[in-house]
């Protein structure tokens, strides 16, 4: 019965159904399922596979933005705010680049890093250089993890690691990036210490660099 509903909401978030979305979402929730397990398990699965058919040119940027409202209404409701864990494996200060507005990603990372134990401090869209220094002192942040979808906002990233070490941080903190523009080449090119391919990757990548693995 379980199984069966979380691949109902899978496909249902595929489908980008909001409706049949929200009431199997209710049904999973009222059979006793934990918001995690259904976070982690067919919502995730589902925003990969819309990933997948962005690249495939069989979804656009209209149908990635209807999923991301999908995919936060269903954390509101689930109230994954109020149910942040303890963050015992460090802090992550998270944001789309400056110039890049694309949040689907990023918010799935940072949902995704919550569940495995992190304090994460999201800083939205479009975040400059400035932000990011301001939020790692404040925060005493132990990973900068930088998203972005276009390739013609992705080298802004380079910016934030050289302002880093402008301030004299880039010792202290790791730099995670990730995003359809990104890639291990990439990131090995600007300095990062990190790459993600997917949400999942991510996770487990910022699970290494603070030594939990």
């Amino acid at each position: 019965m379980l199984d069966e509903l979380k691949d109902q909401l899978k496909e249902a978030l595929i489908d980008l159904d909001e409706e049949r979305f929200s009431k199997v979402l209710k049904e999973l929730l009222s059979a006793g399922e934990e918001p995690w397990s259904i976070i982690l398990g067919p919502m995730s699965e589902a925003m990969e596979e819309i990933g997948k058919l962005y690249e495939e040119g069989e979804y656009f940027i209209a149908e990635m933005l209807v999923a991301a409202d999908i995919f936060k209404k269903a954390l509101k409701e689930m109230k994954i705010e109020e149910m942040e864990s303890d963050s015992s494996l460090g802090v992550v200060v998270i944001g789309t680049v400056k110039g890049d507005v694309h949040d689907i990603g990023k918010s799935l990372v940072s949902t995704m890093l919550r569940a495995a134990g992190f304090k994460v401090i999201d800083l939205g869209v479009d975040v400059d250089a400035d932000k990011f220094i301001e939020a790692v002192k404040e925060y005493d942040a132990d990973i900068v993890a930088m998203s972005a979808l276009l390739t013609t906002t992705r080298n802004y990233m380079k910016v934030v690691i050289d302002r880093l070490k402008e301030e004299n941080l880039r010792d202290r903190v790791k730099v995670l990036i990730g995003g359809l523009s990104t890639t291990k080449e990439f990131a090995n090119e600007i300095g990062a210490d990190g790459w993600g391919k997917n949400a999942i990757d991510g996770v487990e990548v910022a699970k290494k660099l603070v030594g939990f693995s």
